[in-house]
């Protein structure tokens, strides 16, 4: 058995998952990167996908997340998001209908704007091709 570490992920709405872990996988900005127990202490950024969590008790999580930032630190690791959605609850419908407003804002938009509705639909691009690839 795995040794484990405290782990908690938190969006601006509420507690996602908060336990002890003895894997986490996380699409990192450079790249996806796994957390064991007595990582050593680092903070990157999140970028959108999947966020795989092995519990102590073998208990496996599937969380999609819309980026964010990761805290490795000796007491344990957070994992500060955006937003979270457990896999399963996610709404393909809702998030088609995002980039079809992203797409609208980027037409319909000029300068320092356009830049801006240009990164949200690549977010959503990109999260939504994170999904299917997790959903398949």
């Amino acid at each position: 058995m795995s040794e484990a570490f405290s782990f908690e992920l938190v969006s601006p709405e509420a507690l996602v998952l908060g336990g002890e872990a003895s894997e986490v996988v996380v699409p990192g900005a450079e790249g996806y990167f796994t957390v064991l127990a007595n990582h050593s202490p680092f903070m990157t950024t999140v970028k959108p996908g999947i966020v795989d969590v092995k519990m102590s008790d073998g208990e496996a999580k599937r969380i999609f997340v819309r980026g964010g930032f990761a805290d490795v630190s000796p007491t344990g690791f957070t994992l500060l998001a955006e937003q979270a959605t457990m896999l399963e609850d996610v709404n393909m419908e809702e998030l088609d209908a995002d980039i079809s407003a992203a797409r609208e804002a980027v037409a319909n938009s000029e300068g320092d704007k356009k830049v801006k509705a240009e990164t949200k639909l690549a977010q959503l691009e990109d999260s939504k091709t994170a999904i299917s690839m997790a959903m398949n």
